[in-house]
């Protein structure tokens, strides 16, 4: 499990969380990915039909609050999934970043939005 004692407390008040409630039982690995696909959406539709600059954004409160609070579940579910499976999220999300780097070289991808296959 992940050193990081805040990412730690963070993943022992969310287990907690579910733990009081008897949710286990719920914590499938499938229902986990279900909901964090779920809580994406939820969070694509806080700008769905408009397209707010970064400036536009965090002049609104309100649209602030609802983007926070969706990626907030997301984060959840995700780090609910890491308990679940006992995977670091921080090793896992550095691993991911140096296969990345591997497949969108700086030389090939800076400035480019193409995927690693087209290039």
């Amino acid at each position: 499990m992940p050193t990081n004692d805040s990412l730690l407390d963070t993943i022992a008040v969310i287990d907690k969380f579910t733990s009081e409630r008897d949710w286990e039982q719920f914590h499938t690995v499938k229902n986990l990915v279900a909901s964090i696909s779920i809580e994406a959406a939820e969070l694509s539709e806080t700008v769905q039909w408009t397209n707010p600059s970064d400036d536009e954004v965090l002049q609104d409160e309100k649209l602030v609050q609802s983007i926070s609070h969706e990626l907030a579940d997301v984060m959840v579910y995700c780090l609910n999934l890491c308990s679940k499976l006992e995977l670091d999220p921080i090793k896992i999300i550095h691993e991911k970043m140096k296969h990345n780097a591997e497949k969108y070289p700086v030389e090939k991808s800076f400035g480019n939005s193409k995927k690693y296959s087209e290039y």
